[in-house]
């Protein structure tokens, strides 16, 4: 057990570090207003950034199924949809990066300024990037949806402090509040996402140092 809640842990924290620096590093290039004719010059930036996002992608579902097997014992239905969820996420997010490589194929188009290839050019590159926005978007609600049940069953199992969860569900309760009034066109700011990086960053470091404790008890599970 403490193998599963360890490893979940460092997934968690791969997954964050993962995600902030390869959006870091994308971010920015597909917010530029000449970004057709700036590509060439970012292109290992965005596969970098691809590739980081992709791990993120990929490491959700590793945490999804490692947790799966703790929180099943506590509430089957919810931890499967808890599973559930993180492989939606998944796919939408994978699916999202093949934005960035549609933009990567039209910069290699000759680009003549004022032309209609031009206009044609520029609005697959914005279509292409509106749709990496949505999905992502639709990604983190799935994501809320999900991880309000993982909180539940954190909560109502004392698996963690109740506290613990109290702010996860703050957190992702902001998320999805956050993600859907993006959606909608309405930008808020980071201040929703507060609580739920807290709880992505403390989780994982209690798993790793104390792991999860015995329903109803203070007691930590042992091998």
């Amino acid at each position: 057990m403490r193998k599963i809640e360890i490893a979940a842990g460092v997934l968690f924290l791969l997954s964050t570090a993962s995600f902030l620096i390869g959006s870091g590093m994308l971010d920015p290039i597909l917010h530029r207003s000449d970004l057709l004719y700036s590509i060439d010059s970012n292109r290992t930036s965005i596969f970098t950034g691809l590739i980081l996002e992709l791990i993120n992608a990929l490491a959700v579902v590793g945490i999804g199924l490692l947790l799966q097997s703790v929180l099943h014992n506590h509430h089957k239905m919810l931890a499967l949809g808890y599973f559930a969820s993180r492989i939606m996420e998944s796919i939408l997010l994978i699916v999202s990066l093949t934005c960035p490589l549609i933009l990567l194929v039209v910069s290699k188009k000759p680009l003549s300024a004022g032309t209609s290839a031009e206009s044609y050019l520029q609005t697959i590159g914005s279509f292409a990037v509106e749709a990496h926005f949505l999905l992502f978007e639709i990604a983190m609600i799935v994501l809320s949806l999900g991880s309000l049940l993982f909180c539940y069953i954190l909560y109502q199992s004392r698996l963690v402090p109740r506290l613990l969860s109290l702010i996860g569900f703050l957190g992702y309760a902001g998320l999805l509040a956050s993600s859907s009034l993006s959606i909608a066109g309405l930008d808020i700011g980071s201040v929703l996402y507060i609580p739920g990086a807290i709880f992505e960053l403390v989780l994982p470091i209690w798993l790793i140092v104390k792991g999860f404790r015995r329903s109803g008890g203070d007691v930590p599970f042992t091998t």
